[in-house]
């Protein structure tokens, strides 16, 4: 993409961290933004801090790993701008622990949030932006969909985030090359050469001081473990907490 002002950007896991952080820099560049977070109260700071930026927003709480929930915030988008520009499927959740100790639930709610929360995301809005493509020539869309360094590496005791990852950075792949099938005609008559009208990306951070770390405290109540964390469950939380917390990963 090379123009910002007045597009319209959609951030899930808008409250903290990456999604935070995105929402504050597209207000910068004059974005219109659409903020979804599970969490009210720190959507809300994050809408309040992007319209001191002077930035058009709205916000919703939306659990990206529902279906219905992500197809309703498309719907609000269009209702409301009319178009989406910009889509980061950011919002992101982790647990760890020797990997066979996860329960059902565990790997029920990593992979709801990380895989099927992006799953919905691209499944529900590339069509809108391959939509408007079409209709306007001049149309620039991109998708962002947040990954970690774990989806390209496999570290002790990070068994279901590792595996969530991983299915991230094949699925974004797997989007790039779909986008480019697509758009192949398109880019072959680009007079300007600028390329497909759509693309994608997928970051993959280290360590970084956000809150996934404490992202157990949105786990949703049907997805509570029941019974007491084991050793190497504590273990992992600790560890993770110092990585993030200080942002390096020697501090695990």
């Amino acid at each position: 993409m090379q123009q910002f002002s007045n597009r319209v950007a959609v951030i899930t896991g808008a409250g903290s961290g990456f999604g935070r952080e995105f929402a504050l820099t597209a207000a910068e560049l004059g974005m219109r933004l659409v903020l979804a977070d599970i969490q009210q109260q720190p959507l809300n700071e994050t809408k309040a801090l992007v319209e001191a930026k002077g930035a058009s927003a709205i916000a919703a709480v939306c659990d990206v790993s529902k279906a219905a929930d992500v197809e309703s915030l498309a719907a609000l988008t269009m209702s409301t701008y009319g178009g989406v520009n910009l889509l980061f499927n950011n919002a992101g959740v982790g647990s760890g622990g020797l990997v066979w100790e996860n329960t059902v639930k565990d790997w029920e709610w990593v992979l709801g949030v990380n895989v099927w929360g992006v799953i919905h995301g691209v499944r529900v809005f590339t069509p809108l932006m391959l939509e408007q493509a079409k209709a306007d020539p001049s149309y620039e869309g991109h998708i962002v969909n947040t990954a970690s360094m774990a989806g390209l590496l496999s570290p002790q005791l990070m068994g279901a985030y590792n595996v969530s990852k991983h299915a991230v950075v094949a699925l974004s792949e797997t989007l790039f090359h779909d986008l480019g099938a697509v758009q192949a005609s398109a880019v072959q008559d680009s007079a300007e050469g600028h390329g497909r009208q759509i693309d994608c990306s997928v970051l993959c951070p280290a360590f970084v001081p956000t809150g996934i770390s404490q992202s157990h405290r949105a786990r949703p109540v049907d997805l509570l473990n029941t019974e007491s964390p084991t050793a190497s469950m504590k273990l992992a939380q600790s560890m993770t907490h110092k990585a993030v917390s200080s942002g390096k990963m020697t501090a695990a």
